[in-house]
């Protein structure tokens, strides 16, 4: 896992913005750094070692003048080495096949690519620059495409600090990150930075985008007809390969383990596969109304043989990490579970560099209630689409339509997969997926240098999951009944038909403990004075309820990040101090 940033301009880079590109990607890559300019093309790599550690140096170079610089892992390296025959490799890195791919395909490249990556290829024989990104967007890349250059980095906050762009909000972005926690499509919060979009290859020359290519993550509607049983053993097939590859590494590993299905999945397998214990990190929320998952946890740990450690965070935790947290989700997700994902990453920094989690598995067995419900018979079947704003109040002032992008995502959908199952789960992989679950998971692990991989997200996994008959993913009241199947079986410790518990953070309750001291810091920010009315905003954090706390964690969090992304000014101190200053 490594930071990626690079310029594509008339005349050549000046080397301190390269310098300012590496040292705002440092945290991605803390154990070295390289670039190549040269014809008016930089590339910047910051490096966080995880295969070959003493030869996998990028900017790997071909014979031919082909440069690669790329952030992610290939799982299929070794297959695609077999296949490349006697390329010039230089490594042992995983990602050198992608260099070499690219010469003997082209920009059809990324079809051949198992695994998360976003990459950055020059090509000075065809005066080109290419950028790709996986097809679930596991791995971040942004881009401003302005009249002195071209421009591209693994975060936006590098592009900011390097000075190529002056931080502007984008309001249409902003108000949709505030009504749905996260905003989707190309267009980001900062206004002239947009993101690469997941499966999508970039094509620039002249500094301008002359084209686009775009591999989906989801396979064509073709429903795989299997028995139970055939199901069952196929999934476990391809779930222990997809495991077995998302374990590579030269480092120590482990993984992040809740109470929940699909994490206990990921556990059951890993225990399979390694002699020495598996080392698995739980989060609590001691003495809060918030489930404790760690009995469920603990019990499945103890079942594997697992290594269990617990984090616990508290109130205290909270006030206290929430400015840094803010800072390092510079692409604003609003989802409370960034709290616990940043605390548990900053402690398993201090024993790995790789850590495995179950981000995916809602989205491809039907997890969610939403799912459930759009196979209910007419006139019982709620409209799946989202409509409603997480912030919603009086004195509130969302000035566009932020419908607009999900409605997009939700049209192609429907004209890819019809109206039902899949197309609501088409739609959750293509909005919540990159945008809010994988865009926290990113910048949260990499805020300590830990690489987060996600092996229900694999292809083979995906291609699998999505195809199986509505009837092997929905039984009754239960969705991923296939995946709770297989758990019965194959790892009884956990109770795989219970009901699914949402993973829930005490942030209202610590908001409400405090709301009529935050209320007026949070009101007189600046970021929070341009959409609500500050009389309003003292009034919600005055009485914060159970029914409105999501509105005051939005806000509190917005006005975090404005305070550090688009003001500038540091985070160095607790909520209130930083407020405060």
């Amino acid at each position: 896992m490594c930071g990626i940033a690079g310029i594509m301009s008339a005349a050549s880079p000046a080397e301190d913005t390269l310098a300012r590109l590496a040292r705002a990607l440092a945290h991605r890559g803390p154990d070295g750094h390289g670039s190549v300019s040269r014809d008016g093309v930089a590339l910047v790599h910051t490096r966080l070692s995880i295969i070959d550690l003493a030869h996998g140096v990028q900017p790997f170079m071909a014979q031919d003048g082909v440069a690669l610089i790329a952030n992610g892992e290939i799982y299929n390296d070794t297959d695609l080495r077999r296949e490349l025959g006697p390329a010039d490799f230089t490594t042992g890195s995983d990602c050198e096949s992608i260099l070499h791919l690219y010469r003997r395909e082209g920009e059809g490249f990324a079809a051949n690519l198992r695994g998360m990556y976003a990459v950055a290829i020059h090509d000075p024989a065809k005066k080109r620059l290419v950028l790709a990104r996986d097809p679930f967007g596991i791995k971040p890349l942004y881009y401003i495409e302005a009249a002195e250059g071209f421009f591209f980095a693994s975060e936006p906050q590098a592009l900011l600090k390097a000075g190529l762009v002056a931080p502007r909000l984008d309001l249409d972005a902003v108000d949709e990150m505030l009504a749905l926690n996260y905003s989707t499509g190309l267009d980001t919060p900062f206004a002239g930075i947009k993101r690469v979009a997941p499966g999508e290859t970039l094509i620039v020359e002249g500094t301008r985008i002359v084209k686009r290519l775009q591999q989906p993550a989801l396979p064509a509607s073709e429903t795989a007809a299997r028995s139970d049983a055939e199901a069952l053993k196929a999934f476990g097939d391809v779930w222990r390969d997809s495991v077995y590859v998302h374990q590579r590494a030269d480092v120590p590993y482990g993984m992040f383990l809740s109470g929940g299905i699909d994490s206990a999945a990921v556990l059951a397998m890993m225990a399979q596969l390694n002699e020495r214990p598996v080392l698995a990190f739980t989060a609590a929320f001691p003495g809060t109304d918030a489930h404790d998952e760690r009995d469920g946890a603990r019990k499945a740990a103890t079942a594997a043989h697992a290594r269990h450690v617990e984090i616990e965070v508290t109130a205290d935790d909270f006030w206290r990490s929430l400015p840094a947290i803010a800072a390092a989700m510079d692409d604003p997700a609003a989802d409370y579970a960034i709290v616990p994902t940043y605390l548990l990453a900053q402690a398993a920094a201090r024993e790995v560099k790789v850590v495995l989690s179950g981000e995916g598995g809602d989205e491809l067995f039907a997890g969610y209630g939403r799912t459930r419900a759009a196979l209910r018979p007419w006139p019982f079947a709620k409209q799946p689409w989202r409509r409603h704003s997480f912030v919603n109040f009086p004195g509130l002032r969302l000035q566009t339509d932020w419908h607009a992008d999900i409605a997009d995502i939700e049209r192609k959908a429907v004209a890819r997969y019809g109206k039902g199952l899949k197309a609501l789960q088409a739609v959750d992989c293509a909005a919540w997926l990159p945008n809010d679950l994988l865009l926290k998971v990113d910048r949260c692990l990499m805020a300590h240098g830990v690489e987060g991989r996600v092996p229900f997200l694999d292809p083979r996994v995906a291609a699998f999951a999505f195809n199986l008959p509505d009837s092997q993913k929905i039984r009754g009241r239960r969705g991923k009944w296939l995946l709770r199947q297989w758990l019965s079986e194959n790892f009884p410790a956990t109770d795989a038909f219970a009901k699914k518990r949402g993973f829930t953070v005490p942030v209202g309750a610590w908001i409400a403990a405090q709301g009529k001291r935050l209320g007026p810091l949070v009101a007189r920010q600046p970021g929070i004075t341009e959409i609500c009315q500050p009389g309003s905003v003292e009034a919600l954090f005055g009485g914060v309820t159970q029914g409105t706390a999501g509105q005051a964690w939005t806000l509190l969090f917005y006005a975090l990040w404005h305070h550090h992304h688009m003001i500038g000014a540091a985070s160095s101190g607790d909520v209130f101090e930083t407020l405060a200053s």
